[in-house]
């Protein structure tokens, strides 16, 4: 029988009502019986308003242990959450609503306003940030909305109201009812493509119940345990597992927790002065982790056990390492075995593709599939363990030479002295051919002239670099991942 990841959360909520479920990152808590019982009561809110089984939800509640609530509550429903991030340009969220076609929006009073009311919407937009209206965000669409929090101006006059909801008894079999299928869409999240051609990925409630699991068994948690997180597929993983999800905040309220278990993302890890003796367990992801950023994770938590996960938005999860074993690969960045469950194979070009029971549904609008291409091209070692050699969209071809960065940017960054490195080709407009650029940021004792003396001992011959170019710091994308088109721009100035 296949999973369902909302009907775990529920089951957990009602092992322990009492227990602290989330705390948020102003020092809100919500117990498990708390959590279980305003879900409950949303989704019977939303019911009666006429949200049906399928519809879409877009979904822009800002992170806290209410923002969970709402999203249980709407999958409880049988709605499918829409997540299209409304804080982009408008004329990319109008091209993903173009593809999702929601039937609903649900989001923060306080963003209907500043959306809307005259006055906030100038005030924001002084400030650089473009917001749609979200009372009609696509005209034509025909939208329904509710909001969270108290009412504000802006807020659409017929608006499903989704706080102090009175609506009787929740006792008995019905309080736990979930309606939809597991293998229907419970969330649509948008990853890529182009305003013209957006690209979103289709997950179900058993898909993400089975990559939950996976993590589960990598990433243990037992009641008593805090894991600190911002990211769904760990902080669930926490309630299911009866631990409390801590969720961040600002001004150190990280350390004032109890914290046990700790995800980060391998860029923000910089930010970070100390962490609590109590961590056990701390996860890297959502981006390559360099050997810098593993190394200070060691250092941060010398007692906990320091892992850098491989995935993709379709496939979570497909691979763990230990920060020691990806520090002893020598050529390429060791990603780790596949995890249990996970079905890998490769095309001729050594492109990873990946299958499985935690494998998204599809593509939305595209016929479902039963595995996916990750884009990475991989090896496996000897020892039966995936090693990336680089991106497909990111190989560099130089004189007939095909050149993989991460084949060569893992070494380079372990060099005294340098914090990261990458490498990007620059095309020659009339003929094609690449000048290979490496880029560096410096840290402390970084000597340029080491570091190139080091290079042909690290580097193939025919992928040593043309240029050497030291930046103060490497452009990311919105997602947290290095914008290898904007650091190509900003090597080829």
């Amino acid at each position: 029988m296949r999973s369902d990841l909302l009907a775990q959360v529920l089951a957990a909520c009602e092992r322990t009502p009492r227990a602290a479920a989330i705390v948020g990152g102003r020092g809100q808590e919500l117990t498990f019986g708390d959590l279980r019982e305003r879900a409950l009561r949303i989704r019977d809110r939303l019911a009666g308003a006429g949200l049906a089984p399928g519809d879409g939800v877009l979904y822009a509640v800002e992170p806290s242990p209410e923002a969970i609530a709402v999203a249980l509550g709407v999958v409880a429903a049988g709605g499918v959450l829409v997540l299209a991030d409304p804080g982009l340009a408008p004329e990319i969220l109008q091209a993903r609503l173009r593809l999702a076609r929601p039937r609903w929006v649900v989001a923060g009073a306080l963003l209907y306003a500043i959306t809307s009311v005259g006055p906030l919407r100038a005030l924001v937009r002084r400030r650089g940030v473009l917001l749609p209206d979200l009372r009609d965000p696509l005209p034509g669409l025909g939208l329904r909305h509710a909001y969270t929090g108290r009412w504000l101006p802006g807020v659409p006059k017929d608006a499903v109201r989704l706080r102090d909801l009175r609506l009787g008894d929740l006792e008995g079999a019905a309080a736990t009812e979930v309606r939809g299928d597991v293998d229907d869409p419970a969330a649509v999240i948008f990853t890529s493509g182009t305003t013209a051609h957006p690209r979103a990925v289709v997950h179900t409630r058993a898909s993400l119940a089975a990559g939950l699991e996976i993590f589960r068994d990598h990433f243990p948690v037992e009641p008593g345990d805090v894991v600190h997180t911002d990211g769904l597929m760990l902080g669930l993983p926490a309630l299911i597992g009866g631990g409390t999800w801590s969720m961040p905040g600002r001004g150190g309220v990280l350390f004032s927790r109890r914290v046990t278990h700790l995800y980060c993302v391998p860029v923000e890890l910089a930010g970070i002065d100390r962490l609590p003796d109590s961590v056990r367990h701390l996860m890297l992801g959502s981006a390559p982790a360099p050997p810098a950023v593993l190394r200070r994770a060691i250092a941060l938590a010398p007692g906990a056990e320091v892992l850098s996960v491989y995935a993709m938005t379709e496939a979570l999860p497909i691979a763990l390492a230990g920060a020691a074993e990806k520090l002893d690969c020598a050529e390429g960045d060791l990603l780790g075995a596949p995890l249990p469950g996970v079905g890998v194979r490769f095309a001729d070009d050594q492109e990873l593709i990946v299958s499985g029971p935690h494998l998204a549904r599809g593509y939305l609008g595209e016929p479902p599939h039963t595995e996916v291409a990750t884009g990475d091209l991989v090896r496996l070692d000897d020892q039966g363990r995936l090693v990336l050699l680089g991106r497909k969209k990111d190989m560099i071809l130089r004189d007939g030479f095909n050149i993989y960065p991460s084949l060569y940017e893992p070494a380079v960054a372990a060099l005294p002295g340098v914090a990261d490195a990458a490498i990007v080709g620059l095309a020659d407009p009339v003929t094609g051919d690449e000048e290979v650029v490496l880029a560096l940021v410096p840290g402390d004792g970084f000597q340029e002239q080491a570091v190139r003396a080091r290079l042909p001992a690290l580097v193939d011959a025919g992928a040593l670099p043309d240029r050497v170019v030291v930046l103060a710091e490497f452009p990311y994308s919105s997602r947290r991942k290095l914008d290898r088109a904007a650091l190509r721009a900003a090597v080829g100035r």
